[in-house]
């Protein structure tokens, strides 16, 4: 029952507002990531459009010999992935060391906010950034390896576009390279909400307008960019 007492303790120092904002963070990140992977099909998102580039990279390949500018693509995405998820880390253990530290947070918040709250509120803050960071980390690290999982594909994809087996290990490599990519387009969603996220520490509204603002920006960048424009150029 203390156990109990103190949780719903901890959860009245926040108002409804704030939840609305938390709830609404997080269905926009979910719904966003929806709305990008299903698209309708007369107006497709930028990924979905780059999923097709991928497939017909993975059908010119059967034919090119030797296939190092094929292995160097591939091996500029594993570096991209393996950059991201190192930086992850690294802001994983910076909001890790300001939640042992959340004393010394208030203080500057309540400088600059005005609001003077308890640690416990601004540790619940940082760790929904954490949450964020941490499933952008998890999300880079299997595309990674999925991107190496292609990478023993694309060697096993026959030159000759005659072998029963070409067309069917090409389109092998490039499901996982599709899904490899999914991967990493989910991850730098988590971590432009993860910095949409860190707005909460100024307050409920700032939080509600930065989650616009962000979903207002992907949103943008996928279905009404111009270097979507030009990739639908055929």
């Amino acid at each position: 029952m203390r156990l109990n007492m103190t949780f719903l303790d901890r959860i009245s120092l926040f108002e409804p507002l704030d939840f609305f904002a938390v709830a609404l963070l997080f269905g926009l990140w979910a719904g966003i990531g929806f709305w990008v992977e299903n698209p309708s099909k007369k107006h497709l998102s930028t990924a979905m459009i780059m999923a097709q580039y991928r497939r017909e990279w993975m059908c010119e390949m059967i034919t090119r010999d030797p296939r190092i500018f094929d292995a160097q693509i591939l091996g500029n995405l594993r570096q991209g992935t393996a950059f991201f998820a190192s930086t992850c880390v690294i802001a994983i253990g910076g909001a890790l060391a300001l939640i042992g530290n959340a004393d010394r947070l208030a203080g500057v918040a309540a400088d600059i906010t005005l609001m003077d709250h308890p640690d416990i509120v601004w540790e619940l803050k940082l760790i929904v950034m954490t949450v964020f960071l941490t499933n952008a980390f998890l999300k880079f690290v299997w595309a990674n390896r999925l991107f190496g999982y292609c990478s023993v594909l694309m060697a096993a994809v026959p030159n000759d576009p005659d072998h029963p087996k070409a067309k069917i290990r090409a389109d092998q490599a490039a499901h996982i390279n599709i899904t490899a990519a999914k991967g990493v387009n989910r991850g730098l969603r988590s971590i432009y909400f993860a910095l949409a996220s860190a707005a909460w520490l100024a307050g409920s509204i700032p939080l509600i307008l930065a989650s616009l603002t962000t979903v207002t920006v992907i949103w943008r960048r996928e279905f009404a960019s111009h270097s979507r424009k030009i990739l639908l150029n055929h």
